[in-house]
């Protein structure tokens, strides 16, 4: 209820590390939104340019794997990119089942707008590096076992739906 002392109420909204953690995420998009609007990328776009600044010419699949998503998601996402000038999909010469994306010229003349604009977003933090780093570390911890939970309930999810069905 309201007026309630939330600090002792478990489920009191201002009491969830999850929704800490979503309303910050947002707080992110929102201020990479507004900065990145002038170049024509959204967030997401903008970490397929780091993952390629990082790496060129990585897989379709690896890109998935290092930004955590699936293939419904990257393909249109490099699409875009590509018709806006950023990247370049080009079959593998080994296996040709293979995708690899190529940053242009293009995405290689906007990298300074971009550390601008990280530089700025870092700034709007008001976290010092080192803090920044813990925190990463921390999140990174909260992240693994997380993962780890889901996979867990997945497996015994399936092991129920299993055993109802067997009953039936």
């Amino acid at each position: 209820m309201a007026g309630d002392d939330d600090t002792t109420d478990p489920l009191a909204l201002a009491n969830q590390l999850c929704f800490s953690v979503y309303s910050a995420a947002h707080a992110f998009t929102r201020l990479y939104r507004e900065l990145l609007d002038s170049l024509g990328l959204t967030y997401t776009q903008y970490l397929v340019l780091l993952a390629l600044w990082q790496e060129d010419g990585l897989s379709v699949k690896r890109l998935g794997e290092e930004l955590d998503l699936d293939s419904g998601t990257l393909t249109p996402l490099l699409r875009r990119l590509e018709r806006a000038g950023y990247v370049q999909r080009r079959r593998g010469s080994l296996d040709e089942r293979c995708v690899l994306v190529h940053l242009t010229e293009q995405a290689r003349t906007i990298r300074p707008d971009i550390d601008r604009a990280r530089k700025m977003v870092f700034d709007a933090t008001g976290l010092s590096l080192a803090e920044v780093k813990d925190l990463q570390r921390n999140l990174e911890s909260v992240r693994a076992g997380l993962d780890t939970a889901a996979a867990a309930a997945g497996v015994r999810s399936r092991r129920r739906l299993t055993e109802s069905s067997e009953r039936a």
